[in-house]
């Protein structure tokens, strides 16, 4: 048992798993953010300039088919925010995966291989170098 809590704990305080937790802090924070950007703020503009519509109220009523109580609705109106909002949100994470990307810079290639004439008179040098020592 006290293995597999030290093996947990390694796991745990692993700077990547850290950096994982923040991100999905973040990011639930972000969503929230957006989520309100566009029930709140983008489909009210979008939906007076299609002239007056409520996403919100947009709703099919489904027939009752048994006995009663209450009828079952489809809320696309709910859906067409919910796919704005994913858009968004996939939107911007592109934006910032590009920017970090950039960001990095592109890696430094390695130096070229020296040439085969280079490398054989270096072997030599060496051998010499090893010779003389041993003398």
């Amino acid at each position: 048992m006290k293995r597999f809590i030290a093996e947990f704990k390694a796991f745990a305080v692993r700077g990547s798993v850290i950096d994982l937790a923040v991100g999905v802090i973040i990011g639930a924070a972000f969503g929230k953010i957006t989520t309100s950007l566009v029930s709140d703020i983008l489909m009210p503009v979008i939906g007076l300039a299609l002239g007056g519509v409520n996403f919100a109220a947009l709703t099919l009523t489904l027939p009752r088919f048994w006995g009663e109580g209450d009828p079952a609705s489809l809320n696309y109106g709910a859906f067409i925010s919910t796919v704005l909002d994913f858009v968004i949100i996939a939107f911007f994470t592109f934006l910032l995966v590009k920017a970090v990307n950039r960001l990095k810079g592109k890696p430094t290639p390695a130096p070229p291989a020296p040439a085969p004439e280079v490398k054989l008179l270096t072997e030599i040098r060496d051998l010499l170098k090893e010779r003389g020592e041993q003398a």
